[in-house]
Formats: C-alpha cells, sequence, structure tokens
C-alpha cells in the first residue's frame, strides 16, 4: 500500500514539474525587413502609452502620493527597466515566444506555468473590468454625470459596503457588446492600431502642454491654512480627498512607495520589445538599447502627473476621469470635450486589444490541459499545423475559440458591473507587479539550469559524473561528516557547469528567498514601526530573516552558471499573441 502511494505521489510529482517542449523555428522570410531600434522602441511606446495613464495617475495622486506621483513613477519606471532586462535575458537563453506563460512552462513546469497563467489572466479580466469602468465614468461625465446621479440614488443604500456605490450597467453593457464583437471574430488591425496611437500621442501632447500654460506652482506648496480653507470653504467635505501634511510630499515616504507600487501598470509592454527584436538587424544590441530608451514612457507620464497636478489641487481630482475634469477646474470647457473623446477612444482600443489578448491566453491553457478543454471548443472549422507536433499546435484565424471568449469575458462583466474602481486599480497594479516578479525568478532559475538539448549520452555521464557524490559511504557511517560535505558542496560545488543537483539547489534556494520575503514583507507592513523602534522579539526576526536571505542568495551565487545561448538571431516562431 505504501509502494502504490510512494509510486502515486512520485507520478503526480513528476506531471507537476513536466515541462512543455520548445517550439521549432521556421525560417526567416528574405522580404521581411529587419527592425530598428527606433522600430522597437515605438512598439514597446505603443503598448505603454495605453490605459494606464488615463487610469492609474487620478487616483494615485489623489490619495496615496499628491504631486509627489512624480516620484512614484520614478521608481516604477527604474524599477521596470531592470525587469525588461531580465525580459532580454530570457530571449537570449530560450527559443519560446517570451511571455511569462509559455516560459514558465517550457522551463520551470506545469505548476510554476499553471500558477502564472492564473495570474495573468486575472490580470487580464480585472483590467479590463477596470478600463470599462473609466470607460463609463468619462463618458458619464462628458454628459453631465446624469448616470450616476441616477443609478446612485437608486442603488446606493442597497449595495453592501465592499462593493461599488452603485452598479455600472454602463461598463457591463460596454464588455457584453465588444464580447460579442470579438466573439464574431473582429480582429486587431494595423491601420487602426496606427490611427490610435497617432491620436494617443496628439491627446497627451496636448494635455502636457495645456497644463504647463494652465498651471499653478502653489499646487506643489500647499500650507495648513490652504487644507483650513477648503475644508471650510467645501459645501460637501467627502467631496475632498484626503489632505495630507502639505508640500509637494504630502504623504511621505510612504506614499511614494505606494504610489510606486500601484504606478507598474503604466509600464507594460516589455515582451512586445523582446519578441518583435528577434527580427532586428543587431538584436544583441537593440533588444537592451530599446527596453533602457522606453524609459521615455516615464518622461510622458511625468508630463502627464505634472500638468494635472499643478492644474488641480491634488485633493480636488475627478477619481475616474481625471483629465477631462481638469480641464473644467481651470476653465477650458471646451479642452475638456476633446479630451474626453480621445480618453474614449483610447480606453475602447485598449479594452478591445485586452479582452483578444484574454480569449487567446484562455484557449491556450485549455489546450494545455490548464483549464477546462471545453474552453478550447471551436464551433467552426479549424485549419491547424498538421506537420508540428501535438503540443505546438497553433490556430490559424478560420474559428473563434468562443467559450475562451465568453467565460471570462462574463467575469470581467460581473466584476465590471459590482466592484469599485479603486479596488480593481489596486488589483490590477498589484497582479502587475507579481507578474514582473515571476518573470525575474523565472530568469534566476533559468541562469543556473543545465542545458535541455543535451543528449542522452550526455545526461548519463552526467549523472554518472554526480551519483557518486551524493551516495557517498561517508553519509551513512559519519553524519557529521556528511553534513560538512553537504554544506562545503553548496559553497565549492564539485561541477564548474549546471547538473540536476545544481539546478535543484538553486531551485530550492530561490522558493525558500521568496517565501522568506514574504515573511519579512509581512511583518514589515503589519508592525514597520515597532520593528524600526526596537522592539526585542520582532527586530531580532527581521533580522534573522535578513540573514538568512543574504545566506540562501550567497548559496545560489556560487552554483555554477549555463552558459548564455544566444537565441536572439532566431527567426519567426509559431507563437500567439506576445502580451501572454
Amino acid at each position: 500500500m505504501s509502494t502504490m502511494l510512494g509510486q502515486y505521489l512520485r507520478q503526480f510529482g513528476q506531471k507537476l514539474v513536466h515541462r512543455k517542449p520548445q517550439f521549432r523555428e521556421e525560417p526567416e522570410s528574405s522580404r521581411t525587413r529587419p527592425l530598428t531600434t527606433w522600430n522597437l522602441v515605438v512598439i514597446g511606446l505603443d503598448n505603454m502609452l495605453g490605459a494606464g495613464i488615463y487610469i492609474l495617475i487620478g487616483g494615485v495622486a489623489k490619495f496615496v502620493a499628491g504631486p509627489a506621483i512624480i516620484l512614484s513613477l520614478l521608481v516604477a519606471g527604474l524599477t521596470t527597466v531592470l525587469s525588461g532586462l531580465c525580459y532580454v535575458e530570457l530571449a537570449a537563453r530560450v527559443k519560446v515566444p517570451v511571455s511569462g506563460y509559455y516560459v514558465s512552462y517550457v522551463t520551470m513546469g506545469q505548476l510554476y506555468a499553471f500558477i502564472t497563467g492564473w495570474n495573468l489572466l486575472l490580470y487580464l479580466i480585472i483590467a479590463i473590468a477596470c478600463i470599462a469602468r473609466a470607460w463609463s465614468s468619462t463618458f458619464d461625465s462628458l454628459i453631465g454625470n446624469h448616470i450616476s446621479e441616477a443609478l446612485g440614488g437608486t442603488f446606493s443604500l442597497q449595495m453592501p459596503y465592499f462593493l461599488a456605490s452603485f452598479p455600472d450597467f454602463l461598463a457591463l453593457g460596454l464588455v457584453l457588446l465588444l464580447t460579442g464583437l470579438l466573439a464574431l471574430r473582429v480582429y486587431e488591425s494595423t491601420l487602426i492600431n496606427k490611427v490610435f496611437m497617432g491620436l494617443n500621442i496628439l491627446i497627451l501632447s496636448f494635455i502636457i502642454v495645456s497644463g504647463f500654460i494652465k498651471g499653478n506652482l502653489h499646487n506643489w506648496k500647499l500650507a495648513e491654512q490652504d487644507y483650513t480653507l477648503a475644508a471650510a470653504g467645501s459645501g460637501d467635505a467627502d467631496s475632498l480627498g484626503l489632505l495630507g501634511s502639505g508640500g509637494f510630499v504630502p504623504f511621505g515616504f510612504d506614499g511614494i512607495l505606494q504610489g510606486a507600487a500601484t504606478c507598474f501598470y503604466a509600464f507594460v509592454g516589455f515582451a512586445h520589445i523582446v519578441n518583435a527584436g528577434r527580427k532586428a538587424s543587431n538584436p544583441q544590441w537593440s533588444m537592451p538599447l530599446a527596453v533602457v530608451m522606453s524609459f521615455i514612457c516615464f518622461l510622458v507620464c511625468f508630463g502627464i502627473s505634472t500638468a494635472l497636478t499643478l492644474m488641480v489641487l491634488y485633493y480636488l481630482i475627478q477619481l475616474e476621469s481625471p483629465l477631462p475634469q481638469a480641464f473644467v477646474y481651470v476653465g477650458w470647457e471646451s479642452a475638456k470635450y476633446v479630451v474626453a473623446v480621445g480618453t474614449l477612444c483610447i480606453l475602447l482600443y485598449s479594452l478591445l486589444s485586452i479582452m483578444f489578448i484574454m480569449a487567446q491566453l484562455t484557449y491556450a491553457m485549455a489546450e494545455d490541459g490548464l483549464l477546462f478543454r471545453g474552453l478550447a471548443w471551436i464551433p467552426a472549422p479549424t485549419d491547424v499545423l498538421t506537420d508540428a507536433p501535438t503540443d505546438t499546435r497553433i490556430i490559424v484565424p478560420t474559428g473563434t475559440p468562443i467559450m475562451a471568449v465568453l467565460v471570462p469575458g462574463t467575469l470581467a462583466v460581473v466584476m465590471a458591473l459590482l466592484f469599485n474602481f479603486t479596488d480593481l486599480v489596486d488589483l490590477m497594479s498589484l497582479r502587475s507587479l507579481l507578474a514582473y516578479s515571476l518573470v525575474t525568478f523565472s530568469v534566476l532559475v533559468l541562469r543556473y539550469q543545465p542545458a535541455q538539448n543535451g543528449s542522452k549520452k550526455e545526461k548519463t555521464e552526467e549523472e554518472t559524473k554526480v551519483e557518486p557524490e551524493v551516495e557517498g559511504g561517508p553519509l551513512e557511517s559519519e553524519p557529521e561528516a556528511g553534513t560538512s560535505n553537504i554544506l562545503k558542496s553548496l559553497w565549492f560545488p564539485p561541477s564548474t557547469i549546471p547538473t540536476q543537483k545544481s539546478d535543484q539547489i538553486v531551485y530550492g534556494c530561490a522558493s525558500l528567498v521568496v517565501l522568506l520575503l514574504i515573511i519579512l514583507s509581512l511583518i514589515l507592513a503589519q508592525w514597520s514601526s515597532q520593528v524600526f523602534s526596537g522592539d526585542p522579539v520582532l527586530t531580532t526576526v527581521a533580522v534573522l530573516l535578513l540573514l538568512l536571505i543574504t545566506g540562501v542568495t550567497a548559496i545560489i551565487w556560487r552554483q555554477p552558471r549555463a552558459p548564455l545561448l544566444l537565441n536572439l538571431h532566431s527567426g519567426s516562431l509559431l507563437c500567439l499573441p506576445s502580451s501572454w
């Protein structure tokens, strides 16, 4: 009985760490023009300068950081650039599309792919609900807030405290409409993409220039009497945001860091740069340079947040439609309609693009068996690459995975209808931050992973070489000597190239570092004042955790690294959209 149970558990464990075979390469067409570094920068900015700017800046400036949102964006931008370089390293080490789901499945195994895929799917669903809410609020402000007043008066007393004050039926209708269009096979167009990108640049440029013309530096130098006058002059005290303590940083250093954690969603798009960079003329140079140059996105966010906080006192910013309402505050009523219509178009296009990616991700996970296989059902006949292995099948767009569109679309509809806009923004930013963390973890493990393309003979020789070190007699006769040998092998690995044993050591140590960081973060989040004030118990625990993290990280650093494969010269791949 125990033997059968052991075999069952072993088989179950092998399934959890089963890795998906890498995609086969296709020869690159001679008619394809190689991309330049600037082409890659434009691709990145096209994906970064989207809904995030229109959604995040108002809430972060009003409730979290005040005018210091500029510093929050700087911290988030620098951090995401480093994460973008991790995407470049992923592209150099693997031959699959650089995306969280596929990279985790090919390099880390099924369990890690399941966690990553669900994280990305929830992130996309929440992003759809959040953008739909923002679109609804912008449209409502354009027509005089009649919809919110009618719904608020009807439902405000009947909604639970943890949900929105009233159900947003306009957002519900919008998501249902786009879900239906997507189910009818409405796909993205390159021409439409260029039109909306140009419109986006025009709207953002107009806002930045207007902010510097109509802005008032006094909004960054508020004193206590300004808050007193504002509170006294406001007929509705609830209409004011958190007032803070004044000055440029009203919520202190904590507000800057909290704002940075929320602003991560404004910097997404590095996967697009890396996957397009495979077709660059000099990818080893173009890809990392394009990632760094995409910091231009921060300059645009810097201009928008500066314009907004100079035009409007931060505690008077309208949460769900901040940019159009800012022009009302400075007396440019006509400009409000121009910015609002442009914002509606950008949000609508971003919403359709994200829904397309969500449907494709759901289809891919269902095909791989990580979701219900019924979600991959396609009613119309579909062409599949018959000469490709079963695990690398891709859909040719002659049919639409209806269930992959409708099921996650229904979840997005429910969230858009019932959940509060602020809660959706926080959840979306958290998922974005977690996605970057998963990519970074993948890079850390990949650096120390043995090559997967070796022959069976090479693997057998490696196992034979490593085996005597594990099965040495001293481990049985002299436990102390065995422990000493194990510790010595951790700090002085016997091999100069990655082995299966060193791979397991790094994987375990990296997982332990993540667990220790989570525990340390929880302690600092709950009892930060006691830790820094010298509480004997909490301070000791925090110091021990830091020492453990440092020691485990040093063990990882001592393990042999895998050579960089430099797959950047690869041609086009059999892949689904790179945003996965």
